[in-house]
């Protein structure tokens, strides 16, 4: 059987090979034997040689999320936004329309949502979550300087609002309809206005809502 000399090119294959499988049978349904046998060649031993499970596959192509953080938070402290808060707000702007970019992102997100349910891929999205919590935090603290964000603690605030907004406005994991979403995402909004930090505007509403209904409602 050939193999392929280039690791990184066999992982990339093994990895776009599962998620196709997986969006187009279902995680559960979708065996190590499948994806190996779309591999093109490769052997059960190149699979391995890089992945131990199926679960660990998933949490792989979940890391490689091509909305790049680091890049795009480069990008908005270079623009000519007016303040740190605005900045804020438009990497919050960029992250969600991400979500909606293309039909694999949407099929994606919601493949997704139902296996948050799972300890572990809970785990894996909370680390993330908090990693990009890091990146927000000094864009904070520049909003802090400017005067446009009261001052406090930024990594408190970031770490915060990744909690409030990615884990208890989620449905697979609270458990709500549409309308309780518009409450929830009010409550926020008023917290983050009495700690300084208006944070969601009606522009940032907008653009989640249509997130929301893209994503969940469709």
């Amino acid at each position: 059987m050939p193999r392929n000399k280039h690791p990184e090119e066999t992982l990339k294959k093994i990895m776009d090979v599962s998620l196709k499988l997986f969006l187009e049978k279902g995680y559960e349904q979708t065996t190590i034997l499948d994806i190996v046998d779309n591999l093109g060649g490769l052997t059960r031993g190149a699979f391995y040689h890089h992945f131990k499970t199926k679960e660990e596959v998933l949490v792989a192509i979940f890391n490689s999320d091509p909305f790049d953080d680091e890049e795009i938070f480069e990008q908005i402290k270079k623009s000519d936004a007016a303040n740190g808060l605005e900045r804020v707000k438009h990497f919050l702007k960029k992250a969600l329309l991400s979500n909606i970019e293309s039909e694999q992102s949407i099929a994606m997100i919601k493949f997704a949502l139902p296996l948050l349910a799972n300890p572990r891929f809970l785990t894996e999205k909370l680390k993330f979550d908090q990693r990009t919590a890091e990146l927000i935090a000094p864009l904070i603290e520049d909003g802090m300087a400017d005067g446009s964000i009261k001052q406090g603690n930024p990594k408190v605030l970031a770490s915060l609002f990744m909690v409030l907004a990615n884990f208890w406005m989620f449905p697979t994991i609270f458990q709500c309809d549409r309308e309780e979403s518009v409450a929830k995402a009010m409550v926020i909004k008023h917290i983050f206005e009495g700690l300084g930090f208006p944070i969601i505007d009606e522009e940032v509403e907008k653009v989640f809502f249509n997130v929301f209904d893209t994503v969940i409602e469709t």
